[in-house]
């Protein structure tokens, strides 16, 4: 039976969709097979990120609405074969989502994969709701800053209420990524360290990643970071991939410029 992870933020623009992205080929690289669901509908860029925008004939709606099948709207990744990917609808309206359809989609796809991995449309809205009711666990990506930590904030409040684990009693076990870390701005007060956030929001780290441009030129090029091996970025979604597997890697220090300074 597959394990459904929401990756999931409060504020826009905070790197969920790349996290998605480099997280599914992580575990793809590792054995499993994996399904990547974009439901941010309307907004989607997942494809992007992917590569596989020019791939896209059928949506996620269409199959939640009987206009094809599942396997016809499924895309296999490029490189990651044991990758697939399921796009949302660029046209159609957000709220169309229905919770018993999506549902009956998350019992089909726990059946044939090992994980899937949904990005959730960034703030509160219903688009929000139906992609963290089903969750078996949830990774939240905050930036460093004020508003993106007191919207993250809402959100784990929003999945301790309103999933389906907890209406029966139960936990979604929730991890946290820190994205887009600076240490320069860290080190002079303008930035919140890591130990800063990790005290407001109380959840467990499962992954610090510093700001990267080879990210924009990632996703320019259809290429997912984590394949160019050398990034800091790329190194640690690997370990973030590792994790998600049970297992115990240290959050490693690269260099003395970058993770010197999270953690006052």
């Amino acid at each position: 039976m597959g394990i459904v992870i929401t990756v999931a933020s409060g504020k826009g623009g905070v790197g969920k969709s790349t996290a998605v992205g480099n997280i599914s080929v992580g575990l793809a690289n590792r054995g499993k097979k994996v399904i990547a669901i974009d439901f941010d509908i309307g907004l989607r860029n997942l494809d992007m990120i992917l590569g596989l925008e020019n791939r896209i004939v059928y949506d996620v709606i269409d199959v939640m609405e009987g206009r094809c099948n599942l396997n016809q709207a499924l895309i296999n990744d490029k490189r990651a074969k044991s990758l697939y990917f399921l796009p949302a609808s660029q046209n159609k309206d957000k709220n169309i989502l229905d919770k018993d359809k999506v549902k009956t989609l998350i019992e089909e796809l726990k059946q044939n994969f090992d994980f899937i991995i949904i990005d959730s449309p960034a703030g509160i809205e219903s688009g929000f709701e139906h992609a963290i009711f089903w969750a078996d666990r949830a990774l939240i990506v905050v930036t460093p800053e004020v508003s993106s930590v007191r919207d993250a904030d809402r959100v784990i409040g929003i999945i301790d209420a309103k999933s389906d684990k907890a209406k029966n009693g139960e936990e979604v076990k929730k991890h946290l990524i820190i994205n887009r870390i600076k240490p320069d701005l860290i080190k002079k007060g303008d930035m919140m360290s890591s130990d800063d956030v990790l005290t407001i929001l109380g959840i467990p780290l499962i992954g610090l990643i510093p700001e990267d441009e080879q990210i924009v030129s990632a996703t320019n090029s259809g290429e997912p970071v984590i394949y160019n091996k050398k990034t800091k970025s790329a190194k640690e979604y690997e370990r973030i991939s590792d994790r998600i597997l049970g297992k115990d890697v240290p959050f490693v220090v690269e260099n003395d410029s970058f993770f010197s300074r999270l953690f006052k």
